[in-house]
């Protein structure tokens, strides 16, 4: 069985300077195709004509946050297995716990660091198809 290389990221965060360097860090370094969305809805929203491979959602976002988001992704028939991963400044292992009972993969403490963000969402992805 041939793994997949992963190549669509879909991406919600509602910080613009965070937003900048995470995509500069998927897309330039990474070399992944992202869509980048302000917010949960937007992420709901675009999702199906994007077609992601991996979730990659803000833990705290107005409106709807990544938790949120992420349950309205998973009652599409087509992302209910999808990949997703959790971003956030809060880490404590609890709570990281309660995000991977929400169906995500892995969860990522922010700052992050851009030179190796592509990389650990590599690895990510590949335990997740294991």
């Amino acid at each position: 069985m041939t793994m997949q290389v992963l190549e669509r990221i879909l991406y919600a965060e509602d910080e613009p300077d965070i937003q900048e360097v995470a995509s500069l860090a998927l897309e330039m370094v990474g070399g992944f195709t992202l869509k980048t969305c302000n917010s949960g809805l937007e992420a709901v929203a675009e999702i199906e004509a994007f077609e992601p491979q991996l979730l990659l959602f803000d833990v705290m976002m107005p409106g709807l946050d990544g938790p949120s988001a992420l349950a309205k992704i998973r009652e599409i028939d087509a992302y209910k297995t999808t990949p997703a991963v959790f971003m956030t400044a809060k880490v404590q292992p609890n709570e990281i716990q309660q995000y991977l009972d929400m169906g995500a993969v892995d969860v990522i403490p922010k700052p992050f660091d851009p030179m190796t963000l592509a990389e650990q969402l590599q690895e990510i992805w590949k335990k997740s198809q294991l």
